[in-house]
């Protein structure tokens, strides 16, 4: 598999025809056959609780430590619609056209309301997993990755909350519903998303803490990261709250503090670990979903496959349309057609639903195997067909691409600037509640209150410009030691005080 993995990174043509995603399903896939026919098939598949408790956390640890936060607040109300409202309609259209179907006797089985309404809440939800592994390689514009994948980060919440909500409904059975069980249902999903956002910046501000106490133990300064974080999560777990929704605000709430407490090589040794066990996971669950589809457990049924193909695609789409029209009329940053068109085609399904989708019991759904067949043939519709395609999609349609440039020191003084003017107009405006005030107000109390409480060096008011300044110290540090051959005084002192310490000590050393 590491040559397999090598090799289609080094060939030039082959990932841009195919995603690294579709590669490690095939490769599972053949794997799985071979299992199968040598008589091996009865060797432990992918299950849900090592998906969850030990494969999904540092994928999305690593998301949320690297989340463009100033991207991700800009566009938080807008992720929150298509999170939360995108996945309700795309659960319950989902599910009450799957069963309004059903009463025909398409399907040659009978499938209750409830049924069809706990399948659409599994495949509802664009993955995490899978946006990850996709919009990472075709990398399309900022604005559009942080919709999509904030989107595909933050609605696990409502899947889950969906999905145990419509469990227990279909196991007290419909007939014997009371108003009360729906309301329960709305405020469970509020109770696990809060939560786990609360749970999730608890931690992260408790491993802030420590860390700034770590410089007496450099060597363990990485493992506070790894240890609290997946704490979060378990915390979150335990208290059925969304794991995923503690974790992404850990790390959200964690980073800046951090990296500013631990040393450089601490800092690199977070960096690579973390992506690291991010890229293995990754690998791990798409193989292993490719392993786990060969058994002969399944339960093939084409109408129901073929209509839960057509309705989550064309459902998807419809509900962006409508929800991005709504967003236009208060978005500075229009969503334009293309773009929209995009967002509905990278609806991404994988392992999480296929995950879920294995809990089902069949003691409450009789259909659990067609269901499961059906969720493994809309995860590989949307990771062969719809992932393999949309990077020729994205250049046939001229859809603005990243840039992977830094800001120049220039940059982050007009940004800054740019800041305080918009602050001051919304001000004066009396729009109080506008993103430019809510983050001059929330710059001011970190810089009085917070960072002196999380942070050993917490004099620097202005840390990102200070960095970039730091790094164009760095840049001639390392000019000047290529050019004459001889090192920097100050770099043969110990090398285990923080960066910013160093860059301080350099640059004071280098003023004329």
């Amino acid at each position: 598999v590491l040559i397999l993995f090598t090799g289609f990174h080094v060939t030039p043509k082959i990932h841009l025809i195919c995603p690294e995603s579709c590669l490690l399903i095939v490769v599972g896939v053949i794997i799985g056959l071979l299992l199968f026919y040598t008589g091996f098939h009865s060797v432990e598949h992918l299950t849900p609780d090592v998906f969850f408790l030990y494969m999904l956390p540092p994928i999305i640890l690593d998301a949320g430590y690297f989340m463009p936060n100033r991207l991700f607040f800009d566009n938080m109300s807008s992720i929150l619609i298509y999170a939360v409202l995108g996945t309700v309609w795309n659960a319950l259209t989902i599910g009450f056209s799957l069963w309004g179907v059903g009463l025909t006797g398409l399907y040659g089985v009978e499938l209750p309301l409830l049924d069809t309404l706990l399948f659409s809440s599994i495949v509802s939800a664009v993955d995490p997993v899978a946006v990850l592994a996709v919009f990472e390689e075709i990398q399309v514009n900022d604005v559009l990755y942080i919709l999509v994948f904030g989107e595909s980060l933050l609605n696990d919440a409502v899947t889950v909350v969906l999905y145990h909500m419509f469990e227990g409904y279909a196991e007290m059975g419909q007939e014997n519903m009371i108003p009360i069980d729906y309301v329960a249902g709305v405020a469970s999903f509020f109770v696990a998303a809060l939560g786990g956002a609360l749970i999730g910046i608890l931690w992260g501000v408790l491993a802030a803490f420590i860390s700034r106490f770590s410089h007496h133990v450099r060597i363990i300064e990485p493992l506070f990261v790894f240890v609290l974080a997946y704490l979060a999560y378990l915390n979150a777990e335990l208290f059925h709250l969304s794991g995923i929704v503690a974790l992404v605000f850990c790390g959200i709430s964690m980073k800046n503090y951090v990296e500013e407490n631990i040393s450089y090589k601490s800092h690199v040794t977070v960096k690579y670990t973390m992506k690291m066990l991010a890229s293995s996971s990754e690998t791990i669950i798409f193989l292993f979903l490719g392993v786990s589809t060969v058994n002969d457990n399944h339960e093939w049924n084409t109408w129901f496959v073929v209509m839960t193909i057509f309705f989550c695609t064309i459902y998807r789409s419809i509900g962006v349309v409508i929800q991005t029209w709504v967003l236009n009329r208060f978005r500075l940053h229009k969503i334009h057609k293309v773009e929209q068109f995009i967002m509905a085609y990278g609806g991404l399904r994988g392992a999480v639903a296929f995950a879920l989708v294995l809990v089902i019991s069949d003691k409450i759904i009789p259909t659990k195997a067609m269901m499961v067949t059906a969720v493994i043939a809309v995860v590989y519709f949307t990771v062969f067909i719809q992932g393999m395609t949309i990077g020729p999609l994205v250049k046939i349609l001229n859809v603005s691409t990243s840039q992977k440039t830094k800001l120049s020191m220039n940059e982050r003084l007009h940004t800054r600037i740019m800041d305080y003017l918009m602050a001051g107009i919304e001000d004066i405006s009396g729009h109080l509640m506008g993103n430019y005030h809510l983050r001059d107000k929330f710059k001011y109390y970190n810089n009085k209150y917070i960072r002196p409480f999380l942070t050993r060096d917490h004099h620097v008011r202005e840390p990102k410009i200070f960095e970039t300044h730091s790094k164009l110290n760095l840049a001639d540090a390392m000019n000047l030691v290529q050019k004459n051959g001889s090192a920097i005084p100050v770099m043969g002192k110990d090398m285990n005080i923080s960066l910013s310490t160093f860059f301080q000590t350099y640059t004071q050393t280098n003023i004329p």
